[in-house]
C-alpha cells in the first residue's frame, strides 16, 4: 500500500519533472532511490527520530549526488517537511503514475494451477477492452481455490471461481421470496 501523501508527492514531482523535459532523467533517480530505500536497514535509518534529520540527510546525499537537480531538491524537501517516509513509498508511487499516465493497469489473476502465458494474455486483452486501458497481469497460485480464477485489477475484482459461484448462487437463493 502506498499512502496518499506519498501518492501526491510522487505525483507532483512526475508532473514538474515532465514539464521541464527531464521524466527520463528524474524516473532513473526515483528508481534508483526506490532500490536503496527497499532495504530495510536504510528505510529504518531514514524514519528514526533519534538520529538527527541533518545526518540522516547526509547519509542520503551520498546516494543522490549523482541525480538530478530536481530529485535532490525533491529529497531535500522532504526532509526539511519530516516527511522522510515518503522516500520510502515514492518509487512505487511514481512508477504507477507512469503506468497510468501511459494507459496500463496492473492486475493480479489467482487461480488454483498455474496458467500459461497464452492463458493470462488473452485473459489480459478480454479485461483491457472492457476497460479501455492495457492491462498486464501477474499469474499467483492459490492452493485454496478449487477452480476457476479470480482476476483484481486496481479497485475491481472478477471472482470466477468455483467457491464464488457456489456464494453467488446462495446468495441468490436465498433472496428469492417464497411463495
Amino acid at each position: 500500500m502506498i499512502g496518499q501523501v506519498a501518492q501526491r508527492y510522487a505525483e507532483a514531482l512526475y508532473d514538474l519533472a515532465r514539464r521541464q523535459g527531464v521524466l527520463e532523467q528524474v524516473s532513473t533517480d526515483v528508481a534508483a532511490l526506490g532500490r536503496e530505500t527497499a532495504q530495510d536497514q536504510v528505510a529504518a535509518f531514514l524514519v528514526n527520530p533519534r538520529i538527527e534529520r541533518a545526518e540522516r540527510q547526509a547519509k542520503l546525499a551520498a546516494v543522490t549526488g549523482g541525480f538530478h537537480q530536481l530529485t535532490q531538491n525533491f529529497v531535500s524537501l522532504c526532509f526539511d517537511k519530516g516527511r522522510e517516509a515518503v522516500l520510502c513509498e515514492v518509487a512505487e508511487a511514481f512508477r504507477l503514475r507512469q503506468l497510468d499516465e501511459a494507459g496500463i493497469v496492473e492486475g493480479v489473476v489467482e487461480s488454483a494451477r498455474p496458467l500459461d502465458s497464452a492463458e493470462v494474455d488473452r485473459l489480459a486483452a478480454h479485461l483491457g477492452t472492457r476497460l479501455g486501458k492495457t492491462v498486464q497481469l501477474d499469474n499467483r497460485v492459490r492452493a485454496d481455490l478449487v477452480g476457476g480464477f479470480r482476476v483484481t485489477v486496481g479497485s475491481s475484482m472478477i471472482d470466477a471461481t468455483v467457491q464464488g459461484r457456489l456464494e453467488d448462487l446462495r446468495d441468490r437463493l436465498l433472496t428469492v421470496p417464497l411463495a
